[in-house]
């Protein structure tokens, strides 16, 4: 609860005044059972029609009163609450931003979604509810004993004996309910990732035949989830219910010792009535506190799966003390890099420098590393050993925006939102003019395409870009590359998707505003690698060639392809 806490602390000013309106309102409710002692052996025995009218408006007056103090703490509470569980779904979206992309190939994005979503709300709602609930509830409970204590200590004793007993079973059933709410929400995000994957997979389960397997998959997720449910469910039930049933018999106990004294005149028929009013509602507060237990035991569960999250290291960290970078001349180096994913090598001592303004390609078999050299290179990552330079400076020591403005990959694969092509192109320069994104389109060859769009450059492109087609979204990738004006330009198979006419035509369209800038071309692409006048080899996570193009292609064998769509 005290990690939990830390998101309600900042809005304590704010909360102050809902558990002071919650306070009056308990101590108005406190005082409603009270009346109908005077009601019914003042108004009622007594005959006593003006006590009758003063308890009646009484008993009016408490309800509106309440029910005005409830309407403005729940209207305000809903408030805080809606900025407490955005605050907690910041930081993790924050640190998510921080985290390497290798973190996210381990970890399934249906399952990211359902903390994000379902178990920070989970957290949220008991961190703020429970603190409000047990405030308002002990003040009850305590007010609801001293008056019972007030009316008849006997008779307060009496309803006590089975409270030990519904103890009891609340903290038994609570230990039980942990590992079971813990199973379900597993079970939902199984079933959230199963759903994510496979409409991202629609067009290739249809091509397959593969709907009805698709179906019986999403049944047996769905049927794992739904009896885990159940399961819990019924727990809750009994954690909930069997301390009532317990208490329960406390208060039928009162009824009978109550009114065996009514009937031997010891007590009032309207001291009775109003003990029974407060014996009855005293089950609300206990009830209510025990039922605190389950709701921490479910928040408990999901700060555990939330903390997965918060604990994943960041494998990129910005500097204690940043160094000034006022100009980038794009002069790139790596000095004995290594770098290992799942206890295995994929770079090992790799050594090399890329001069500002020189254009060098990269190439090798698939998982020799170039990848990885890429994700170093923009820091989405760090070596374990060695050093990546920037103009003599280790990357390390830059501040992470300064040197992201410098240095930028294109990917093979680029991302597109479901948003329009002004929007997608933003991203790299959001304060780009329209002039300015259709100059960029132009330059990569989207100049024909986009005048062929229903609304320019408002056109929703469709989740991932799925209207586009493979070499249009990565055309896409390289205006928004242009918009961002890096110094350190890698094109990780940035032109794969297009044939060797189209490819051709876009980098020579490209060719002077590349000539400004230090450029690695990571391909497979025997054409691609020409265009470079330097060449380097990778193989098994070292550099096993580095020089003139000519000299290195004619060396490379079948590691470079002239296919068109190799990649």
């Amino acid at each position: 609860m005290r990690a939990a806490l830390k998101y309600v602390r900042p809005y304590r000013g704010r909360l102050a005044l809902v558990v002071v309106l919650s306070l009056v309102s308990t101590a108005l409710s406190l005082a409603q059972p009270f009346l109908s002692k005077i009601l019914v052996d003042k108004a009622l025995i007594g005959r006593d029609v003006r006590v009758l009218l003063w308890t009646v408006g009484g008993f009016l007056a408490l309800t509106g009163a309440s029910l005005v103090l409830n309407v403005v703490s729940g209207l305000r509470y809903t408030r805080v609450s809606a900025d407490i569980l955005f605050d907690m779904r910041l930081e993790v979206f924050r640190h998510l931003q921080t985290l390497s992309p290798r973190w996210f190939t381990r970890t399934p994005i249906g399952q990211i979604a359902s903390r994000v979503n379902s178990d920070i709300a989970e957290i949220q709602r008991v961190a703020a509810e429970v603190a409000l609930a047990w405030i308002g509830q002990a003040v009850y409970l305590v007010g609801s004993v001293v008056m019972l204590l007030l009316l008849d200590k006997r008779l307060f004793l009496v309803g006590l004996l089975a409270l030990p007993a519904a103890l009891w079973a609340t903290v038994a059933y609570r230990r039980r309910l942990e590992g079971q709410v813990a199973r379900v929400r597993d079970q939902s995000a199984g079933v959230g990732t199963f759903l994510i994957e496979a409409l991202q997979g629609m067009k290739l389960l249809v091509s397959h035949n593969a709907q009805q397997r698709s179906e019986d998959e999403f049944r047996r997720r769905n049927s794992g989830f739904v009896d885990a449910l159940m399961a819990m469910r019924r727990l809750t039930y009994l954690s909930g219910g069997l301390p009532g049933v317990l208490l329960a018999f406390g208060s039928a106990a009162v009824f009978a010792y109550g009114g065996w004294r009514v009937i031997s005149g010891e007590i009032s028929i309207g001291t009775l009535v109003a003990f029974a009013a407060y014996q009855m509602r005293l089950l609300s507060p206990i009830q209510g506190m025990m039922g605190i237990y389950a709701s921490v035991a479910s928040a408990k569960v999901s700060l555990s799966r939330v903390a997965e999250i918060l604990d994943a290291p960041a494998e990129v960290q910005e500097p204690a003390i940043p160094v000034t970078l006022a100009h980038c001349h794009g002069d790139v180096e790596l000095d004995d890099v290594a770098y290992i994913f799942d206890r295995a090598a994929v770079l090992d001592g790799v050594s090399l420098r890329i001069a500002a303004g020189e254009r060098v390609a990269i190439v090798g078999e698939s998982g020799v590393g170039k990848s990885t050299l890429a994700d170093l290179l923009v820091r989405h990552t760090d070596p374990q050993r060695g050093v990546v330079r920037l103009d003599g400076h280790d990357v390390r020591t830059l501040p992470l925006a300064t040197f992201r403005k410098y240095v930028l990959a294109v990917e093979t694969d680029p991302f597109v939102f479901h948003a329009s092509v002004a929007a997608n192109l933003r991203v790299a320069a959001p304060e780009a003019d329209e002039q300015s994104l259709q100059r960029a389109l132009s330059l990569v060859g989207l100049g024909a395409w986009l005048a062929t769009l229903p609304d320019a450059m408002a056109t929703v492109l469709g989740e991932r870009g799925r209207a586009m087609s493979s070499g249009e979204r990565q055309r896409l990738a390289l205006a928004r590359a242009v918009l961002a004006n890096p110094q350190v330009l890698i094109l990780d198979e940035a032109t794969s998707a297009l044939d060797p006419s189209t490819e051709a035509t876009v980098l020579l369209a490209m060719h002077e505003w590349l000539s400004q800038r230090t450029v690695l071309l990571i391909t497979h692409r025997r054409a691609v690698a020409a265009l470079a006048p330097r060449t380097i080899v990778l193989q098994a996570g070292r550099v096993v060639a580095d020089g003139e193009t000519r000299e290195v292609l004619g060396r490379s064998g079948p590691m470079l392809s002239t296919a068109a769509g190799t990649a």
